[in-house]
């Protein structure tokens, strides 16, 4: 009986699979396309100029004595970093601006809330592999809840599929599959289903799911194994859709929860305080070109069948094989055949956890790195908008900054090294003069400069505290205005700590994915779980070496140049107690007694997150 329920009648529905063959739809401009160009030559016009003022100001002060070729490759280096932080800056304004105006506050991009027609059907799904089913249960079981208080809850079928090797892991599937329909009443309602051929991973594993039951549904709604969704919000999104037929995905932004240690309570204040400013900054100059995450998103069923299956590349690694972050290729598909993609940030109940430590974290950015590098080949394909190139292009930013700022530190070293050796000569015989050549030093001006790159930095959490102060109401759910920003101003001090450990570990991971070195994707360790010094030395051991001669090199050539770096190579040698005391749950929980680092989602949360809670807790305890 229990075999029989497990899946519902099979209909396969055609897939295609290869989407890059496909003749374009003509997209034209959309219904915002002239409001979407006047803001896109805003921005990227506030962050030429930002860069080209800092780039000017940095090479008179590189450039006093002559440009050398390490000098250019120095000023080079710089002006794509400051126009990465001039990027960041000015999305952050325009949120601010945006956020202050409440003219977008309440998504008037979607005026009309459209109920669910009779005959919608809506499918959630969740792919896992190899994960604990006492989470996924806990999830599922609190969204089920949920969904059944709205009362539409006969409009959703809740799908469990399963990528699993280990027989120990397909064991607990089942076993937690049959409990949670047997807890809840939701036999012929709650699927599991397990592929026997797991090819092309999770985007595989939902194109299965599409091709055997997709003509089922309108809509598809997209689990992690770490998502939770409230039933409220779930119904909501439903209703958008149906208002407006012209939009493939609906993106929301998942508010991190339940996170213990140190490290990841960090994330977790950052993304509740900064996160909405940033979100809304983003679709200013995105609107319906935003990216899509894999996850607590609706789909509309029928395009994405259509159009958004992927191929294999040819070639391969970094650039070729099977398409490994496959969310945001998804999403400029679904955009290139004329369905729009939109971030609706401001819709509450979506929710995801963290890394529960550094070295965790660190890993699923060796993942997401080599993933996004492949989106460098994709940016140039056929018919992808705009606004999806870019994308592909910000994601690699990311990690090449980081690479970008190790090169840049390292070259002004031996900038340092070079001038520490050179005799200055005050009189060119050439010239035959009599008036000395006095070095140029701009100290001023270089002031300024770093002033201005500070500011660039840290105004953006200014704003963000400001927006959050304005409202005694929301100020409260962060504990209050002082304990705000107590939080604001530790969590900047933290994260600068942490800075420098990320920017090692990024850069390597750019370098190990360019020669092609193949990564195996496995399943993220989602439990708290502290770091060992053997495993923090293992991984940060030649990173403290190497910072213990590079601080030794510049301390003798060039003290001030020591000062500079500092910040970055005194955390380096300090990487493996900062590590394993960071990742520590009962450090993290500290100061959450303190009131410090406190989310909307700990001071009130809602009832589907508590009744998470109560479940997931007490399969641990």
């Amino acid at each position: 009986m229990i075999r029989a329920l497990k899946q519902p009648p099979l209909r396969r529905t055609p897939m295609a699979y290869r989407p890059f063959s496909i003749p374009v739809t003509p997209r034209g401009d959309g219904p915002h396309g002239r409001t979407l160009r006047i803001r896109r030559a805003v921005f990227f016009i506030l962050v030429g100029v930002s860069t080209f003022l800092a780039g000017s100001a940095f090479t008179t002060i590189i450039g006093a004595d002559g440009l050398t070729p390490l000098a250019v490759a120095i000023i080079g280096i710089y002006l794509f970093l400051f126009g990465w932080i001039s990027f960041n800056f000015w999305t952050a304004i325009l949120g601010f601006l945006v956020s202050l105006s409440g003219k977008e506050a309440a998504l008037p991009l979607f005026p009309e809330v459209q109920p669910i027609a009779p005959e919608t059907r809506i499918a959630l799904i969740m792919p896992v592999y190899n994960e604990e089913m006492a989470r996924i249960y806990s999830s599922l079981r609190a969204t089920y809840e949920s969904l059944k208080d709205t009362g539409q809850l006969e409009r959703f079928d809740i799908y469990i599929l399963s990528d699993s090797v280990q027989s120990e892991y397909v064991l607990m599937e089942e076993t937690a599959w049959s409990e949670l329909c047997r807890d809840v009443d939701g036999f012929g309602r709650i699927f599991y289903r397990r592929r026997k051929l797991r090819l092309h991973k999770k985007s595989g594993n939902v194109s299965d799911f599409c091709r055997r039951w997709g003509s089922q549904y309108k809509y598809m709604i997209i689990f992690d194994a770490d998502s939770l969704m409230e039933g409220e919000l779930l119904v909501r999104m439903a209703n958008m859709m149906e208002a407006r037929n012209d939009i493939g995905i609906l993106q929301t932004a998942p508010a991190a929860m339940n996170q213990a240690s140190l490290v990841s309570r960090l994330q977790q204040f950052a993304s509740h305080v900064y996160g909405p400013l940033f979100f809304s900054g983003l679709r200013f100059w995105q609107l319906d070109e935003s990216g899509y995450w894999g996850h607590n998103a609706i789909i509309r069923m029928a395009p994405f069948m259509q159009y958004c299956a992927l191929p294999k590349l040819p070639g391969g690694p970094p650039f070729g094989g099977e398409i490994l972050s496959h969310d945001f290729v998804e999403a400029a598909l679904m955009r290139r055949a004329g369905w729009g993609v939109w971030l609706a940030y401001e819709l509450e109940g979506s929710y995801e956890e963290l890394p529960p430590n550094l070295l965790e974290e660190m890993e699923r950015d060796r993942r997401w790195c080599q993933g996004n590098i492949q989106h460098l080949r994709l940016m140039f394909m056929e018919g992808v908008a705009f606004g999806h190139r870019i994308l592909f292009l910000n994601g690699n930013l990311f990690y090449f900054s980081s690479f970008m700022w190790f090169l840049l530190l390292l070259l002004m070293t031996v900038h340092s090294v070079t001038n520490f050796f050179h005799t200055t000569a005050y009189f060119i015989p050439a010239e035959r003069t009599l008036f000395p050549h006095w070095p140029v030093q701009y100290r001023f001006l270089s002031i300024q400069l770093l002033m201005v790159t500070a500011a660039f930095l840290f105004i953006p959490k200014v704003l963000s505290v400001l927006l959050i102060a304005r409202s005694p109401q929301r100020a409260a759910r962060f504990g209050g205005w002082g304990r705000l920003f107590m939080s604001v101003v530790l969590e900047t001090v933290l994260s600068t700590l942490l800075a420098p450990l990320r920017m090692l570990f990024h850069a390597w991971y750019v370098v190990l994915n360019l020669i092609g070195q193949k990564l195996v994707w496995k399943s993220p360790v989602r439990r708290s779980r502290s770091t060992s010094f053997v495993e923090a030395f293992r991984a940060f051991g030649p990173g403290m070496a190497g910072a213990l001669v590079w601080g030794a090199i510049a301390y003798v050539v060039n003290k001030t140049l020591f000062w500079w770096i500092a910040i970055i190579v005194i955390p380096l040698f300090l990487a493996v107690p900062i590590s394993v005391f960071f990742s520590y749950p009962s450090l993290g929980l500290l100061f959450r007694q303190w009131g410090l680092f406190l989310t909307p989602a700990e001071i009130a949360p809602s009832k589907a997150l508590l009744c998470f809670q109560r479940f997931f807790f007490k399969d641990f305890r």
